[in-house]
């Protein structure tokens, strides 16, 4: 359930072996462990299914409601697990993703392995068991489509692989609000929708600045394939998508005056950077960087920070609708 296109789990250490050398081996930690689960994306999933939880305006009992969270967090730590296994040979050839625990050693593949499918197990049955099964068929379509259809099929095989797999990290939403209510109206997919058409543009603008590395490991992602000029381009197509989009819940209920100012004005600080995003250069030319994500040539910073702030405005909109409803604004 990790997102593809939702913040990538991109923390390096602060000393990062040199590209050529072969990762130092080193015992494992909980720590490593943690990471395998992607703990910053698990994050994000967490909130927005959250979000879709309280939107559903059902009561539920508050222990309930703490276990569905934590299986949809553990589902997407599975899903995390499993993505780590299976691309620990093209994450050692990115300087980005080099330290991670399996391709850095620490931990062997098949404890990655292991560790995603009891994680699998136990999210989706006990959110059958607490909840519904149709929270946990979500559950389980979405661990399922993360790990088999995007992992080890999109991922590696088409220049639209962010686009695609990207429903795997805009379903948490659908699967809090069917955790509390037993169903899915279309609130629930309306809230999956604006992550689904967020994730593009998010994910399209940190592989401009990152597609050396792309390349290197033979990852057909948009840069690389259609080079710098095309995706800033669909950056920008995405992104006067995304705000409509955005918008659409004042029309349906499921948000109100505030998440109206946090969509608009935030929507037109998105549109601003894409639109300078497209007339830069960001992209066009060799981007070598010391290990740390946002540490990038000046070419590059328009793509950095729509990246940034990407991250900042679909938090304000999953953050309004949960405002909402603690303030007593229903749909």
């Amino acid at each position: 359930m990790a997102n593809p296109a939702v913040v990538p789990d991109a923390t390096l250490p602060a000393q990062v072996p040199s590209p050529d050398a072969p990762p130092a081996r080193t015992p494992a930690l909980w720590s490593d462990y943690l990471m395998l689960m992607k703990p910053r994306v698990m994050s994000l999933v967490v909130f927005t299914a959250l979000t879709g939880l309280v939107c559903a305006g059902k009561p539920m009992n508050p222990v309930l409601a703490a276990v569905a969270i934590f299986c949809i967090a553990i589902g997407a730590g599975a899903s995390g697990a499993f993505n780590m296994w299976y691309d620990a040979d093209i994450d050692g050839r990115m300087w980005r993703t080099r330290s991670r625990p399996v391709p850095a050693g620490r931990v062997q593949g098949a404890d990655a392995l292991g560790l995603a499918i009891v994680l699998s197990l136990l999210s989706v049955m006990l959110l059958a068991l607490t909840t519904n099964w149709l929270a946990a068929g979500l559950l389980a379509f979405t661990i399922f489509f993360y790990a088999v259809i995007y992992t080890m099929w999109l991922k590696r095989w088409t220049v639209q692989n962010i686009v695609v797999g990207g429903l795997a990290g805009a379903l948490p939403p659908a699967i809090g609000w069917a955790a509390a209510s037993g169903d899915a109206p279309l609130n629930a997919w309306l809230m999956v929708l604006i992550i689904f058409v967020w994730t593009p543009p998010h994910f399209w603008a940190l592989s401009l600045y990152t597609s050396e590395d792309y390349a290197k490991a033979g990852v057909p992602m948009l840069p690389v394939v259609k080079g710098a000029k095309e995706t800033r381009l669909q950056i920008l197509i995405y992104s006067l998508i995304l705000i409509p989009v955005c918008l659409a819940p004042v029309f349906t209920g499921l948000g109100h005056w505030p998440y109206l100012a946090v969509s608009g004005l935030g929507g037109i600080v998105f549109l601003i950077l894409a639109w300078r995003l497209f007339k830069s250069s960001a992209g066009e030319g060799a981007d070598p960087r010391n290990g740390q994500l946002y540490d990038v040539k000046a070419g590059a910073l328009d793509a950095r920070n729509l990246f940034a702030y990407s991250i900042l405005y679909l938090f304000a909109l999953f953050a309004s609708l949960l405002a909402e409803r603690m303030i007593g604004l229903s749909a």
